[in-house]
């Protein structure tokens, strides 16, 4: 069993990101950015439970980064 890692911040900035703004499960963009599955899954539910998101180093309110997503979609269901 490993020991804790560290990560820098900017990493975990950047996967919450990608994760909360792409279409793709939280599991596959662990896989594709090379951490563990419960690693990003954790940062994730820590980031929803404060209602904030990576966003170039600032926060924004999930409620924003839920309704982005649901307008991206929308989009392209209608195009």
């Amino acid at each position: 069993m490993r020991g804790n890692r560290q990560y820098a911040p900017e990493l975990w900035a950047e996967a919450v990101k990608a994760a909360l703004e792409r279409d793709i499960t939280v599991v596959a963009m662990a896989t594709r950015i090379g951490l563990p599955r419960h690693t990003l899954c954790s940062w994730v539910q820590s980031a929803r439970k404060s209602g904030r998101a990576a966003n170039d180093g600032a926060a924004i309110a999930v409620s924003d980064s839920a309704e982005i997503r649901r307008l991206k979609a929308e989009l392209r269901r209608v195009t």
